[in-house]
Order: C-alpha cells, then sequence, then structure tokens
C-alpha cells in the first residue's frame, strides 16, 4: 500500500507538470501573437481597431492607369471597404467610363493637382496632395505610394494583413555618402548627418503622412537646392553648366520623405525598406550619364512565371552603402519582401493576370 501510495502521488505531481507546460506554451503563444513584425505590443483594443482601419493606395501617374484592369481585380476581393483610392494624374484629367475601365477608379482622381515633371521638386508636391487629400478620410490609417506601372504580387486580403500588422511605415532609407546629392546650401537647415535616400515608393502611417503634409521646412529646402542635373538637350532652353559633371544631382523623390523622417528624430518609428520591387540594371543604356536612372522595363515577353517566383523568393535587401543586411518579416515570421513591384508594361500585366501568375482575385 506504501509502494502504491508513491505512485499515485508521482502520477499527480507528473500530471500538474503536464498543466502547468500546457499553460505556458498557451500563454507564449497569446504573448507571441500579441506582437507585432516589429516588435511593438499591440492590445486587444488595437487589433480590433486596426480590422476597421483602412488602406489609402495612392497612385501616381501621367494620365490613364493602364493597368486598371489588374488593380480591379485586386480591390474586387474586399468586399468591407477597407480601402480607398486616389489617383494624382495631370490637371484636367477625369477618370470616367471613357477613360478607365474599373468603377473603382470613377472620379478617384484629385482635383487639386500639378504637372509633374520627373526629377523635380513638383513631383514631391503630388505626393503631399494625395497625403493631403487621404488624410480627410479619419479612416485612412495606412498610405500606400504606388506608380502607374505598378501591380500587386498577392490578393488583398494577404497585403492588408501585412500592412497591418506593422505598427511602423515602410521607408527605403540609407544614408547617401556620394558627393554630388546633397547640395551644402541646404546647410544648416538640413545637415548633411539627416540626409537620407531611397526609393519613393513607401508605406506611411497616419503619424508620417501628417508628418509629410505639415512639413514647411525641409521641402522648402528641396525646392530650393535639390534639382536633377541638367540634360544635354535641355541646355538650349536654359544658362549652360559652366561644368555639368560638378552640377548637384538630386532627385528629390528619391531623397524627400526619408531625409524629413531623419530630421524629425522618427527613423526608430519606420522600417527601412520599400514594399514595391524594382529593378535597376546599370548596363541598360550606353550613356554614362543616364545609366540607372530609370529601372527595367518588363514587356511582354519578360512576364514569366520564373519572373514572379524570383521576386517573390526576395526575402533579404542588401544595403551596400550601409553594409546592411535587412531581413524581411511579418508578425515575428520570415515573409517575403515584396508586395509590389514595378514597371510593367499593360502587355505583361495582362499576361500575367490571365496566366494567374499574380494570385489577386
Amino acid at each position: 500500500m506504501k509502494r502504491k501510495g508513491v505512485g499515485v502521488a508521482k502520477r499527480k505531481r507528473l500530471i500538474r507538470m503536464a498543466w502547468c507546460l500546457l499553460l505556458l506554451v498557451f500563454l507564449g503563444t497569446l504573448f507571441l501573437h500579441s506582437f507585432s513584425e516589429d516588435g511593438s505590443s499591440m492590445s486587444e483594443a488595437e487589433e480590433e481597431s486596426q480590422n476597421k482601419n483602412k488602406i489609402a493606395f495612392l497612385f501616381i501617374a501621367r494620365n490613364r492607369l493602364p493597368l486598371d484592369m489588374i488593380w480591379h481585380a485586386f480591390f474586387e476581393e474586399e468586399k468591407e471597404g477597407k480601402f480607398s483610392i486616389l489617383v494624382h494624374s495631370r490637371p484636367g484629367f477625369v477618370l470616367n467610363k471613357v477613360t478607365t475601365r474599373s468603377s473603382f477608379f470613377f472620379n478617384r482622381q484629385v482635383n487639386n493637382s500639378v504637372q509633374v515633371d520627373w526629377g523635380e521638386a513638383s513631383m514631391l508636391e503630388a505626393e503631399r496632395i494625395l497625403l493631403r487629400n487621404a488624410l480627410l478620410d479619419p479612416d485612412n490609417d495606412r498610405f500606400v505610394f504606388l506608380s502607374d506601372s505598378c501591380i500587386p504580387l498577392y490578393n488583398f486580403s494577404y497585403t492588408y494583413d501585412y500592412i497591418m500588422s506593422s505598427m511602423r511605415s515602410f521607408v527605403d532609407s540609407f544614408a547617401d555618402a556620394k558627393e554630388g546629392r546633397y547640395n551644402p546650401r541646404m546647410n544648416p537647415v538640413i545637415p548633411i548627418q539627416n540626409w537620407r535616400k531611397g526609393s519613393q515608393w513607401a508605406v506611411l502611417i497616419r503619424k508620417h503622412a501628417e508628418a509629410v503634409v505639415n512639413d514647411k521646412t525641409v521641402f522648402l529646402q528641396f525646392q530650393k537646392h535639390c534639382r536633377r542635373r541638367s540634360l544635354p538637350e535641355f541646355w538650349r532652353d536654359q544658362p549652360f553648366p559652366v561644368n555639368p559633371a560638378k552640377e548637384h544631382n538630386c532627385i528629390p523623390d528619391e531623397h524627400y520623405v526619408q531625409t524629413l523622417i531623419a530630421q524629425e528624430g522618427l527613423e526608430g518609428e519606420i522600417i527601412r525598406r520599400s514594399l514595391t520591387h524594382s529593378a535597376w540594371d546599370l548596363s541598360a543604356t550606353r550613356d554614362k550619364e543616364r545609366r540607372g536612372w530609370h529601372p527595367v522595363t518588363y514587356r511582354l515577353n519578360d512576364a514569366t512565371p520564373s519572373l514572379i517566383q524570383f521576386i517573390k523568393g526576395i526575402d533579404n535587401i542588401h544595403f551596400e552603402t550601409e553594409n546592411r543586411r535587412e531581413w524581411c518579416a511579418s508578425k515575428g515570421r520570415p515573409t517575403p519582401c515584396f508586395l509590389f513591384s514595378r514597371k510593367f508594361t499593360r502587355s505583361a500585366a495582362v499576361r500575367l493576370l490571365n496566366s494567374s501568375l499574380i494570385a489577386v482575385r
């Protein structure tokens, strides 16, 4: 009887230990689930609020949206109104049944647009106009900049969860040490230690969108002192540069948001990478002055399964100037780095959609 009593007691201890272990595993799972991919904790109230928040998709276009059918398939999946759309096009352009085949874009143009020239501060003004209009909707909580040659790589549900899982903005940003970009005339308003470079295709949280719209200091410096190098074909229309090689080749949209965030001391609130993939082919042209100025354009023959698989398979990004490697994660788990990709022609995008190479539906 004594041995039997000892055995019963031992079994009871083992059962208690097992229950304790299960409880710890359960609590640990809840704890991990309550953290976003950038390590910031989220309460149940915050998670519930996020489910009601919208993503504002902000398109910068020349005129029409040539890939509107791709985006129509993307937005068509969402039935709960978790998105809004705004388009900046040339002044006077209207999106209607004549200019777009997607009802999602009807009358979504901003009515106070400006004429945008590549490599000029007018691109920054277009971004600020889009944000200013998007902020009028209090439910817009994330703000995604997209070009008219951009495609989604995943369906709406995956994209929404990925973006909303982070409490930070996604901004490709790195220190730019190359000569010729930073104009010393910006100092001391913008000191060189705050000078940053990166892709303009950012995803901003509402706080950072408000910072861009409310900025009156950095934007003014960019208007005055950040201009791209003049091209030879335009020298007839403007004063010939004394030494073209010594001109500051500052592309405003590659520096503005990044530099503003650094200037405002907000870099701790961003994930320093873009969610939009671009391929830069430095050998695309023989002209050294133009080499690398624009990303590769994917045409019909480029729209293959291997291309999409390659882009979706990228899980880290290396920043050479900072010797930094950014491993991509969402909800604490490794994930593909990119949700969008550019630049795609209309024929290439149609081929991808028809062959189901991009799962937007």
